[in-house]
């Protein structure tokens, strides 16, 4: 692994080697969180963005297009460009999302009023409902709920975080969501 150059760790990632991403991501980050924390002060937008970042490259790989080094391309420069394209795309993406709640205009809250007693036990009761049926889902199919309705994740990116199918992401969460339904009711 240490005598493949980023070029080719990503064309291994793209046929899904775990440990080429791994190699990747050792190699790389450390360089792209410094390169982003020059045009982001923001701590937290620079950590999200490198996750963003990753899982791109772990779902897009297969789109990259350098050429193998004993071909006469610069893979290894290539390379590094494409995820540092990918790195500026998704800082650009978090500098748009900023703005747009910023835009957001304020809305005046009114005084805060103290619930009625009836609705805070209705509430505990049935917190404490959810509690029990998220429970007794599988582990698995609490993990898909978690990850697209907690997480806000899509099928897709939660199939690539849990390491399944779209399609088995989208039925566990449908199946989920039927034992959630018929609990509470």
């Amino acid at each position: 692994m240490d005598a493949a150059d980023e070029g080719e760790l990503v064309r291994r990632v793209a046929r899904g080697d775990r440990r080429a991403f791994d190699e990747l991501y050792r190699r790389t980050a450390p360089w792209l969180e410094v390169r982003l924390r020059r045009r982001c002060a923001d701590p937290d937008m620079v950590a999200e963005v490198l996750q963003d970042t990753y899982l791109t490259v772990w779902r897009a790989a297969g789109s990259f297009a350098g050429v193998p080094a004993a071909r006469g391309g610069g893979a290894q420069g290539s390379a590094v460009g494409w995820l540092w394209t990918i790195a500026a795309h998704r800082l650009v993406d978090a500098f748009r999302r900023r703005a747009r709640r910023a835009r957001v205009p304020q809305v005046q809250l009114m005084p805060e009023t103290a619930p009625a007693a009836e609705d805070e036990v209705m509430a505990a009761r049935v917190g404490q409902e959810l509690e029990q049926a998220l429970l007794v889902l599988p582990p698995e199919v609490r993990a898909a709920l978690r990850a697209t309705v907690l997480d806000g994740l899509s099928m897709r990116e939660a199939s690539v975080l849990l390491g399944v199918p779209e399609n088995t992401v989208k039925s566990r969460v449908r199946r989920a969501r039927i034992v959630l339904r018929e609990a509470l009711s």
